[in-house]
């Protein structure tokens, strides 16, 4: 069963975890850690190679945003691209591990949230060898839904992961097309960088990816135990 429960403004400015019932998570805000061509369709959509081990890349804690409020796109930028992605909450400190029961046990929620790109200046930049922080860190780069206890889902399963944008599919995919599942992502990005709790990691994206526009409304799911409805501002 669906769980949507986020529907009222919190009234706050700053982002804060939060449960998909809309009551605040104890935890800190932390950095966002993203992987890239994560689904093989994905890379070869845009013309990449699949590669053979995970594309890192971070946003800090101002990427966070609310996936239950609209969405603010920047303006002026060229077009900003959705790349829908499970996502997992960090709850306890990890630091190159390799025992995956114990990424099991650190992991403290899922949820569904938006990777938003600006794809003209991250183009220009992949071009020139310069970072794409520009392109994908900006405020508001990373919004989240309310998440669902960790404790209640395996991800072991295959997860589908959809974004409609004014009632047309755009991207489904499922958790088990993943080029590096989730645990053993989770444990490779744990090798580089410490993931510290309140920690988010985005997991990649499925092929289909796309511009949004404001006024356009959006359903993003992430199998049977989350759905938001939302619109870009």
């Amino acid at each position: 069963m669906f769980d949507d429960a986020i529907t009222l403004n919190s009234g706050e400015d700053d982002y804060v975890h939060r449960w998909i019932d809309g009551s605040p998570i104890d935890i800190p805000v932390g950095k966002v850690v993203c992987v890239g061509r994560n689904y093989a369709d994905h890379a070869r959509e845009l013309g990449n190679e699949v590669p053979e081990s995970p594309i890192l890349f971070m946003k800090p804690a101002t990427a966070l945003a609310s996936l239950h409020e609209p969405v603010v796109i920047p303006a002026g930028q060229g077009p900003v691209h959705h790349e829908v992605e499970m996502v997992v909450l960090i709850g306890k400190r990890i630091r190159k591990e390799t025992d995956l029961e114990n990424i099991r046990f650190s992991i403290a929620a899922y949820g569904v949230g938006l990777d938003l790109t600006l794809r003209e200046l991250q183009n220009q930049l992949k071009e020139k060898g310069h970072p794409w922080e520009r392109a994908k860190a900006f405020d508001g780069a990373a919004p989240v839904s309310g998440f669902i206890d960790a404790r209640g889902i395996s991800v072991r399963q295959n997860l589908d992961v959809t974004l409609e944008i004014n009632a047309e599919v755009k991207q489904h995919g499922h958790t088990g097309l993943m080029l590096f599942p989730t645990f053993e992502l989770v444990a490779e990005i744990s090798q580089t960088f410490t993931l510290e709790p309140g920690d988010v990691v985005f997991t990649g994206t499925p092929a289909g990816v796309g511009p949004l526009n404001s006024g356009d409304k959006f359903t993003a799911r992430l199998g049977n135990i989350i759905q938001v409805f939302g619109h870009i501002a």
